[in-house]
């Protein structure tokens, strides 16, 4: 079909819009994760690794960090074995974490890296393990008794939290003009393979990575206040303040306190967005009104 005038305008007009974003943008890394949830059908798959693609031929250096929570709950479910979950974290023994790292580092993380190579990008597919990237520790969680108001500390398996990072794999990687495809798995000093949420595994990324932006995909607009409107830009002494007086809750809670972390570590700010709205990462870093909501210094 033949594109009118007027449509030419208006691709010229975006085009010319989404300049100064590129210009702020060249030359610095962003990290990208990218949600179990947010995942959806092929359609927004493609558009994810078109926006990628895009990043990286524009100068932009993306680092993918991926989830994979419901698709690790569906082989979980397929194979008998059954799963739990304390303080928001799947409690992970041996015969899970096993899963997890077949799920994550190998089906969905090959997955990703073919659907940017069908876009036109040299993606490649790597985890915390390689190279040792990521050195991590047990995480340690506690939760307190309904009935004695008693903190108990939880027992969570193979669940880790980040210890150290090693940014010379990716420093390599992006070198290389490549995009590091990361699945959140890495070892811990013990020897043993841990699975890490990867909300937290990409703020350790972005944080020693100094990313410019740290982007969670999720399947939320962003941050809601008790209205359930979205809040476009918060402080990091909002998030906090939102946390006490409980209009941040549940899953969503982690996700602030990965943003904080992030920030403090020296990514300039952290956006949480819909990642099932279609080329969200574009709108998010090149039009100037982005998209969900934005946590800075």
């Amino acid at each position: 079909m033949a594109i009118t005038l007027p449509d030419v305008h208006t691709q010229a007009e975006t085009l010319v819009q989404a300049l100064p974003h590129l210009q702020k943008y060249d030359q610095t890394t962003v990290v990208v994760k990218y949600g179990g949830h947010a995942m959806g059908d092929r359609a927004a798959a493609e558009d994810f690794a078109e926006d990628i693609v895009l990043l990286e031929l524009a100068g932009v250096k993306p680092i993918v960090v991926h989830g994979g929570g419901p698709q690790i709950g569906k082989m979980l479910e397929k194979l008998g074995i059954k799963s739990e979950f304390q303080a928001g974290l799947r409690v992970t023994d041996q015969a899970t974490v096993e899963i997890v790292e077949m799920v994550l580092a190998g089906s969905i993380n090959k997955q990703i890296v073919g659907w940017i190579g069908a876009e036109g990008g040299k993606a490649i597919g790597l985890s915390g393990k390689d190279g040792n990237m990521v050195v991590a520790e047990k995480a340690r969680r506690t939760v307190k008794d309904p009935d004695s108001l008693i903190e108990r500390e939880i027992d969570l398996g193979f669940v880790g939290e980040p210890k150290t990072v090693n940014t010379d794999v990716l420093d390599a990687v992006l070198k290389a003009e490549l995009i590091p495809v990361l699945a959140p798995v890495a070892l811990g000093e013990d020897g043993a393979t841990y699975n890490v949420n990867a909300d937290t595994f990409a703020g350790a990324i972005a944080g020693a990575m100094k990313a410019k932006r740290l982007l969670l995909l999720t399947d939320v607009p962003g941050v809601l206040d008790k209205d359930k409107n979205l809040i476009p830009v918060l402080s990091i002494e909002d998030c906090r303040r939102l946390i006490a007086d409980g209009t941040v809750t549940g899953g969503m809670i982690p996700k602030i306190e990965t943003c904080i972390y992030a920030i403090e570590k020296g990514v300039e700010a952290v956006v949480i967005l819909d990642g099932k709205v279609p080329h969200a990462v574009l709108l998010e870093l090149l039009t100037d009104h982005g998209a969900g909501t934005m946590i800075r210094r």
